[in-house]
């Protein structure tokens, strides 16, 4: 492990370095049960890609609405191939409508 966080390298021998994934979703009154089940079909077909180290849900132990994924990914290649994929872009539309703000997933290495 370096200081920017776990490297390895590719097939062509470049290095690369692992990404992960925070993303925050806090559903509307009521829609927390729907948010949930979005969230958690999800899951299963991401960790499946080959890219994808892990993948974990959070619920707010203080906040049901408050939902967290975080996810780890061999590189941004991996990550930019997971949110093109059909799972992944119907997940992203079921989860609009459910939050009380806009979608985002933060990139982060990991720094110490």
């Amino acid at each position: 492990m370096t200081g920017r966080g776990a490297t390895g390298t590719d097939m062509t021998g470049a290095d690369v370095t692992e990404l992960f994934i925070f993303a925050r979703f806090h559903a509307h009154p009521g829609k927390e049960k729907a948010l949930e089940e979005a969230l958690r079909d999800n899951l299963t077909p991401t960790r499946k890609e080959p890219g994808c180290m892990n993948i974990h849900l959070f619920r707010s132990i203080r906040d049901p609405r408050l939902f967290y994924i975080h996810s780890r990914f061999n590189d941004e290649a991996a990550f930019e191939l997971h949110a093109g994929l059909p799972h992944t872009v119907r997940m992203v539309s079921r989860v609009e409508p459910l939050i009380d703000h806009p979608f985002e997933a933060t990139r982060a290495e990991q720094i110490a």
